[in-house]
């Protein structure tokens, strides 16, 4: 079993984490395929290609083929833009889960799909936190997750680790260095214990569902901050497309089944999803309420029920 470490030179967010990496002992060249160059360092994988990252499909399948190595999960390094360029060090899960089929997705991926989250993005965000405390990256640099979001298309479990939000960031080599140093004490490649490797039989076995909030998630992001944490997936409010009929808010109340758009589907892929990446585990509904309108968080709640998923409150999860 083996992990796989995704970066392009086209984006030197990704790249300069990768090289900061390489840097570390115990690399030596792997296969080349497709256009794509491989490291090796124990069961890590590090794949470097020149494409868009999101555009770069079903890597963890194309690896199995070329090399006979069964893939465990995938992480892929990453530039991060916001409307805000603050500076930010992001993780988040993958999908497009809302969308269509007839939609084409912004960013890669396939509409209506989700990768498994990797089990890693909570005990990551926690580790990566005190690494960027250690390089003096805060306060200027926030810390956090992201919503599920993008491509590119992948059945591992996955992960996205992200550098935001300009070039000047970008091409930071503290930022670099902390990202690696992240994958490098994670992955447990300097002799430590790994952070963030599921098992069945952890002693805390709720996971958290995260739905609603906008896309920095900070109400589900208040709850994964503490230890022992796992998340899954993340529906912000962009991904739950819910559009109520006229008659029924005539009638001053709201049916479930009138509830029309693509949220549905969202939250069945994103839970089918996350139960997969954590085998044995119990996937509780964290919802934003907040956010939700009272007729939207009637429905979802109803859904929920059929779904046979709890709702937990943030001391369910610790």
């Amino acid at each position: 079993m083996v992990t796989l470490v995704v970066a392009t030179t086209a984006d030197p967010a990704s790249i300069g984490p990768a090289s900061a990496l390489l840097a570390m002992p115990g690399f030596h060249p792997g296969p080349t395929f497709q256009n794509i160059s491989s490291f090796v360092n124990k069961e890590l994988r590090l794949l470097k290609h020149d494409n868009p990252i999101v555009l770069e499909d079903h890597l963890d399948r194309r690896w199995e083929s070329v090399t006979g190595e069964t893939v465990d999960e995938v992480i892929f390094l990453s530039k991060h833009t916001a409307v805000s360029n603050r500076p930010a060090l992001t993780v988040h899960p993958i999908g497009v889960p809302h969308l269509r089929e007839d939609e084409v997705p912004p960013a890669g991926g396939k509409s209506g799909w989700a990768a498994p989250p990797n089990p890693r993005i909570g005990p990551w965000l926690r580790l990566l936190k005190s690494i960027a405390e250690s390089f003096s990256l805060l306060p200027e640099f926030e810390v956090t997750l992201e919503a599920t979001h993008h491509g590119p298309e992948i059945n591992s479990p996955t992960m996205f680790v992200e550098i935001g939000s300009t070039e000047e960031q970008w091409k930071r080599q503290d930022a670099a260095q902390a990202i690696a140093l992240l994958v490098w004490e994670g992955l447990g490649l300097g002799g430590g214990a790994a952070v963030g490797h599921w098992s069945r039989k952890n002693y805390q076995n709720k996971v958290l569902l995260g739905i609603g909030g906008g896309h920095y998630v900070p109400r589900h992001m208040d709850i994964v901050m503490k230890d022992g944490v796992w998340v899954g997936h993340l529906l912000s409010g962009y991904s739950l497309t819910m559009e109520e009929e006229d008659v029924h808010k005539s009638e001053g109340k709201t049916s479930t089944d009138s509830v029309g758009g693509t949220w549905r589907q969202a939250i069945k892929v994103a839970l089918e999803t996350t139960k997969s990446a954590f085998p044995e585990g119990e996937v509780l509904a964290h919802l934003d309420k907040k956010s939700l309108k009272g007729w939207q968080k009637q429905a979802i709640t109803k859904f929920l029920v059929e779904l046979n998923v709890n709702i937990g409150k943030p001391s369910d999860f610790y």
